[in-house]
């Protein structure tokens, strides 16, 4: 295993969900954070927390962002893209509004941060990507047929990252949960205390994130519930 202390790892949606529980757990394990936020919610630098203003549809904010984290650190370890939205585009919608949000958050956010942060994680030659993918970039299950197409998108994306940088040391996984007990869920149809937690993907997302170039999980399935995926 890697070890953490002194390792930068920029974790996109920080502000909340799981992204906020992995900035958490990672603070605690010794880890160098960059933070990508559009609201702090009680976020505070410190030696070890770096936070920058961060908007998925921007690319600028993403050139921005990565080379905010590499002057404050001096070097990147490791991505976490965790910065998602959920609006419903079923099939049948002819408005393709949200799809459009879908594919410019879920899909374009994270590869344009995959591509900036790539020469910095080649460099350091254990370089890790995390995407937050979901399972439904595995399966089907709702007529939200957009947001399960952006997952899936981000599927592609991550064995696209990890044929890019193998020979670097770069190792990518996506990281697909169920349902997990965060905001995104508030609305869902199943009983939130059977959701996953997201302090268990944070604690996933560590592992993946310490784990050495020769022990690669190119995805990691992640449920609350017994299903056939």
């Amino acid at each position: 295993m890697l070890e953490p202390k002194g390792r930068v790892v920029m974790v996109s949606g920080a502000s909340r969900g799981i992204g906020r529980a992995i900035v958490e757990r990672l603070l605690a394990s010794g880890f160098r954070v960059s933070a990508g936020v559009r609201d702090a919610r009680g976020l505070r630098e410190g030696d070890s927390l770096h936070l920058h203003r961060y908007d998925a549809e921007s690319v600028d904010s993403a050139a921005s962002w990565v080379e905010a984290a590499v002057t404050r650190f001096g070097a990147l370890h490791g991505l976490v893209n965790a910065a998602g939205i959920n609006p419903v585009y079923a099939v049948t919608d002819a408005d393709e509004t949200a799809l459009d949000q879908l594919w410019a958050v879920n899909v374009k956010g994270p590869l344009r941060l995959c591509r900036l942060s790539l020469p910095h994680l080649r460099a350091c030659g254990t370089g890790r990507i995390i995407n937050l993918a979901s399972l439904s970039g595995k399966r089907v299950a709702n007529r939200n047929a957009g947001y399960a197409m952006s997952k899936f998108a981000v599927v592609a994306l991550t064995q696209a990252v990890r044929r890019e940088g193998w020979e670097d040391g770069v190792r990518a996984t996506a990281l697909c949960p169920g349902f997990v007990e965060t905001e995104m869920t508030m609305k869902a149809d199943f009983p939130r205390g059977q959701m996953s937690k997201k302090e268990d993907l944070a604690a996933l997302a560590e592992m993946l994130l310490l784990l050495p170039n020769t022990a690669v999980v190119g995805e990691l399935l992640v449920n609350c519930r017994l299903e056939s995926v």
